[in-house]
């Protein structure tokens, strides 16, 4: 599965490669090209629930506290694993994009096709979700 995602995605690149209008760099184009084919096989795979739904940021707040980025350091490996696996694939991609790769808002915004302040509601509220899931994980592993 993944070497043919890889093959389809060095496909749209190539027969996409005139379209490179050096608006951005060039790594950020590429970037966005497989961020985009991934998050659209997660959807079809994945019919029952929605990555990036509209409708998912249109609905209110669960938790309106903010979760600082001492506090998301603060969780342990292996909590943050668990975290991980148990957040929606959108949430997880947004966090990675922000914590393991660095990137920007803005950087962020371009890849995705979303203003800035969108992206940092989706981060907040992505945060928000790891918090409250960091918490349940760690009341089990204390009752175990």
């Amino acid at each position: 599965m993944a070497q043919d995602a890889t093959q389809e995605i060095f496909m749209k690149i190539f027969l996409n490669l005139a379209r490179f209008g050096e608006k951005a760099k060039f790594s950020t184009w590429v970037y966005s090209i497989t961020y985009n084919y991934c998050i659209d096989a997660l959807r079809k795979d994945q019919r029952h629930g929605a990555i990036f739904s509209d409708d998912l940021e249109k609905a209110p707040d669960e938790a309106a506290e903010e979760v600082s980025d001492a506090e998301m350091a603060e969780i342990k490996v292996s909590v943050l694993k668990q975290v991980m696996q148990q957040i929606p694939s959108g949430d997880r991609a947004i966090l990675r994009m922000k914590y393991e790769e660095g990137m920007a808002i803005k950087e962020m915004a371009k890849v995705l096709g979303k203003t800035e302040s969108a992206i940092k509601m989706k981060i907040k509220r992505a945060k928000a979700k790891a918090q409250r899931i960091r918490i349940l994980v760690e009341k089990q592993r204390e009752n175990v």
